[in-house]
């Protein structure tokens, strides 16, 4: 797939681990400078063969910070979103040869430390997804506004509901996918906006892979510098993300079929070698 025409070239940096599964680490950023290094710091690198930060015209020193760091830089030339951030994290993953993508934000809110049990059940081919859940834990005690815990938890049993899961969270801002997952789902076709990961869910529960998604606990972090959607955001936020269960009910039933929750067709095998 081609990056998008509003994306500058990134820089490039070598693999750690050539001739196992390779481990990218994706960040999409805005203003991340004053936690950037925080999070870098937490990432086991001895896991990780590549960690792309893409930065979504940020107006502090991110891009200095990470270029500091060592780090694989992509700029976007305007502002495309929290989606459109991520959908390029994740082309340029993929582009890079990456088995298993793990999409961590750059704000020090999520423990990176947990990293390696999150991508375990997907390089032992048990799962396809996995999210960092802060609700296996106490997020409360971590400084979560408690309007945001009462919020999150309507929408992950109302999400929990269309999809027959049980997840204890859909709204994680650490998470990691296999690279089949990603070739699999039509994720390019997602929102720009912050419902791109719930979208994202429910293509995944639409492609028959819902039961190949898993969880761990992760503690997380709230304080002054760590990004937070405030109160207005969250309700269209919310909102959005209750039309992404209604998109998904009505494509499940046939009433209203969705190309975004249409799973890619598989390229076919090539033709044999003549004799």
């Amino acid at each position: 797939m081609d990056p998008p025409n509003d994306v500058a070239p990134a820089d490039d940096a070598g693999s750690a681990s050539p001739d196992g599964p390779k481990v990218v680490v994706v960040m999409p950023a805005y203003n991340a400078a004053k936690t950037l290094e925080r999070t870098y710091a937490d990432i086991p690198h001895e896991l990780v063969d590549r960690i792309i930060l893409v930065d979504d015209v940020s107006r502090d020193e991110t891009v200095d910070v990470a270029r500091q760091l060592g780090l694989d830089v992509i700029i976007h030339r305007q502002n495309l979103g929290y989606g459109g951030n991520q959908k390029t994290c994740y082309q340029a993953a993929l582009a890079r040869g990456a088995d298993v993508v793990v999409m961590l934000h750059p704000d020090y809110q999520y423990d990176a430390t947990r990293i390696p049990a999150l991508i375990a059940p997907i390089l032992d081919g048990e799962k396809h997804l996995m999210l960092g859940s802060r609700f296996l834990g106490d997020p409360l005690a971590g400084g979560m506004p408690r309007w945001k815990y009462v919020a999150n938890r309507f929408l992950t049993g109302v999400e929990n509901l269309a999809f027959g899961l049980h997840l204890s969270e859909y709204h994680t801002g650490l998470r990691a996918y296999s690279r089949r997952l990603l070739e699999t789902i039509p994720y390019e076709l997602n929102s720009n906006d912050f419902v791109f990961d719930q979208e994202l869910i429910a293509q995944v529960v639409a492609a028959g892979m819902g039961r190949r998604i898993g969880e761990i606990a992760v503690p997380t972090r709230y304080f002054e510098e760590a990004s937070s959607v405030g109160f207005k955001r969250s309700v269209v936020y919310g909102l959005s993300t209750l039309r992404v269960v209604a998109r998904y009910l009505l494509h499940r039933i046939g009433v209203r079929r969705s190309a975004k929750l249409t799973a890619r067709t598989p390229s076919p095998p090539p033709p044999p070698s003549a004799a």
